[in-house]
């Protein structure tokens, strides 16, 4: 209720499901002023893996188990190269964000990861630089990064935790599966690694799009009439031109559900001396070997809603929508399922 004018307005609470196109933003600023605090002064790099399309099929039967698998390929991967002497010799570190959809909403299963240009020496008593513009030859990580995918595969087969149902049912033969893996250890496998144009800040705005939502925004949509759904997408390979899509409804949905995660499938994973577990001590010696000033102690609690959204913005949230002079407090509340009363209207 408005303190000076007495209006009235009811405020819904987000939804919160981490598949919606329209919850999550709050969420999203909030990581992503975590991740900038935990930049190091280096160039950092942009790689991203990517699965066959010839997969695409065993993935929709199985997403935890072959999403889990992309994860700890990259991870190895990246991790064999940083430790090499021929390379780095150390300790490399980063985070990665999965992502299963392309601009159609067609599955595309890939892996972004952001890593730091350098590595942290066994003990801890050295940063070893990246050469300047590289960090790991993009074709020799392909390979190691098929050979780990692959392996990896063929023991989630053995180990029996594959589900074989539709197009898909004839591979649960062993002859069938290693026909699949022949084929794929035959055809070249995409990584990409370059330094982003304007630094790993711009690359985690971009990432931020997709961090805490999933397939396609509101603002994408153009319509939905006669069980057709139209909508925006951008064609990457014409010049990034931005065209129009219709669907009938039962496809777009079908599309849109093909990116809904495992229950409690974690996207948005951190690995070496950024993991989790001793990630604190070792990002600080890491600014403390690179001579970086050191970081501010978080705050005891996280920003307020309103504080975030008016820096953000520029929006009070607070403040009345009707007379544009008071502010809004909350004078009730009610349990989902049971809405309040009708408000009379005595103007």
């Amino acid at each position: 209720m408005c303190e000076h004018c007495g209006a009235l307005r009811i405020a819904y609470n987000s939804c919160r499901n981490r598949h919606c196109p329209q919850c999550q933003t709050l969420a999203k600023e909030r990581w992503l002023a975590a991740r900038r605090a935990d930049l190091l002064p280096v160039e950092y790099f942009h790689v991203v893996f990517t699965l066959p399309h010839t997969l695409n099929s065993l993935a929709q039967g199985n997403p935890r188990v072959l999403y889990a698998l992309l994860f700890s390929a990259a991870r190895e991967t990246l991790a064999t190269f940083g430790a090499d002497p021929r390379h780095l010799g150390g300790e490399v570190g980063g985070l990665a964000i999965l992502h299963t959809w392309g601009q159609t909403l067609e599955q595309h299963l890939h892996l972004h990861c952001v890593v730091p240009g350098g590595a942290l020496a066994r003990d801890r008593t050295t940063w070893l630089p990246a050469k300047p513009g590289f960090l790991f030859p993009v074709r020799a990580l392909a390979r190691v990064f098929r050979g780990k995918y692959l392996a990896g595969l063929q023991r989630a087969f053995h180990r029996q935790v594959l589900r074989f149902a539709g197009s898909v049912a004839p591979l649960a033969e062993p002859v069938a599966f290693r026909e699949l893996l022949a084929a794929l250890r035959t055809q070249d496998w995409v990584v990409y690694a370059k330094p982003p144009f304007a630094g790993p800040t711009q690359v985690l705005e971009y990432l931020g799009r997709y961090t805490h939502r999933v397939a396609i925004s509101n603002d994408r949509l153009v319509s939905v009439d006669a069980g057709q759904v139209r909508f925006r997408w951008k064609d990457y390979a014409h010049g990034n031109r931005v065209k129009t899509m219709t669907l009938p409804a039962e496809e777009f949905l079908r599309r849109f559900l093909l990116h809904v995660l495992p229950a409690g499938f974690v996207r948005i994973r951190h690995f070496g001396f950024c993991a989790n577990r001793g990630r604190t001590a070792k990002l600080a010696r890491c600014r403390d070997l690179l001579g970086a000033v050191p970081l501010p102690e978080a705050p005891a609690a996280p920003e307020p809603v309103a504080a975030l959204m008016l820096r953000l913005t520029g929006l009070d949230i607070t403040r009345c929508p009707v007379c544009r002079a008071g502010h809004l407090r909350i004078v009730a509340g009610f349990r989902p399922g049971h809405l309040p009363a009708p408000v009379l209207d005595t103007s």
